[in-house]
């Protein structure tokens, strides 16, 4: 195994040299960076962890608070761990996963110097671990967008442009009556962000298109979506009380992917066309929509891509100093065999 001085000699420069390159502690010029570069990628040189941690103060591993509470689909989960894994693989870290959804693992990977820096995910509106994320060291990037970032970083899908886009295609479509099948009760419960903006762009397009919407959680059981449905279509409690017309909405929209193929079996159970009878579109990633018994027109959650997005925003909050900022993904629709225009 070739070890830093047989790169030095084949660089011709020294053993400091070298490990100046490798720790960027000091300005090295451009054609010996290159030559150490080449010696290194030629001879497959690769340091020590420990002695690169020591020479850098770095470690190298990013900790990832994914926690797995009730109502999460874990498979969409490992969809935002799987990019931000693969990433952070692509730039030469490891990933220490925290699954406990209290601060105390934080805290103490934080304090021990295990990690260079922390992405969180399933944010809530009002999240409870913020306050001791903005006083540690380590620069964090939360996946999903509290009400109040400052200090933090933020990148996720755009969930009420979403919400938004959804209610505007049944409204381009030509439905009057809209209805949102969301996400379980206990993640609405816990106000978790992305839920609840999803609900918020959905009744801001339907009121601004003149639609009548009703928003009905939904447990991810036959059950659940029975209920749902009944609640939906009228056949129930309406979903948001007082106002509501008796109209059966003829527009659909699943936030909820583990109730998904459960809603389409009542649909069928109850003798209702899909897209005839009501225009369905689901808020899921494109694997889920087109694996249903009809291919559903979709706004996919690209949840790879915004894992990998957030390690990059790690990476130049480390290597470049880059102030704390939120991106949101803008969210795309893809038309198939769920939804078409109504005839009048």
């Amino acid at each position: 195994m070739p070890t830093i001085d047989d790169v030095a000699k084949a660089a011709g420069v020294s053993a400091s040299t070298v490990s100046y390159v490798l720790s960027g502690k000091r300005s090295i010029s451009a054609p010996t960076r290159r030559r150490v570069e080449q010696a290194i990628s030629t001879l497959g040189y690769r340091p020590h962890a420990g002695a690169r941690a020591l020479a850098s103060s770095r470690t190298n591993v990013i900790g990832l608070m994914a926690p797995l509470r009730s109502g999460v689909d874990v498979s969409v989960i490992m969809q935002f761990v799987t990019g931000v894994v693969t990433r952070a693989r692509d730039v030469d870290h490891d990933v220490l996963l925290l699954t406990q959804d209290d601060t105390g693992g934080i805290e103490r990977v934080a304090a021990g110097s295990m990690v260079d820096a922390i992405v969180v995910m399933d944010v809530e509106a009002d999240d409870t671990r913020l306050p001791v994320l903005r006083t540690l060291r380590q620069p964090t990037v939360l996946i999903g967008l509290p009400h109040e970032p400052a200090g933090l970083s933020c990148v996720d899908l755009d969930w009420e442009a979403a919400g938004r886009l959804a209610a505007r295609r049944l409204a381009d479509d030509g439905h009057r009556d809209v209805a949102l099948i969301g996400s379980p009760p206990e993640v609405l419960d816990r106000r978790t962000s992305y839920a609840e903006r999803v609900v918020r762009g959905f009744r801001g397009a339907a009121a601004e298109d003149g639609l009548t919407p009703v928003v009905v959680p939904c447990e991810p059981t036959p059950d659940g979506a029975r209920r749902a449905l009944d609640a939906a279509l009228g056949e129930g409690p309406r979903g948001d009380g007082p106002g509501a017309r008796s109209d059966r909405p003829t527009g659909l929209v699943v936030h909820n992917e583990r109730a998904l193929p459960h809603v389409l079996a009542g649909l069928a159970e109850r003798g209702l066309d899909v897209p005839g009878d009501v225009g369905v579109i689901a808020i899921c990633p494109g694997d889920v929509a087109v694996s249903q018994r009809l291919p559903l027109t979709s706004i996919d959650i690209p949840g790879e891509l915004i894992g990998g997005v957030a390690v990059d925003m790690v990476m130049a909050r480390l290597e470049g100093g880059q102030p704390a900022e939120s991106r949101l993904i803008a969210p795309e629709l893809t038309q198939r065999a769920s939804t078409t225009p109504r005839v009048a």
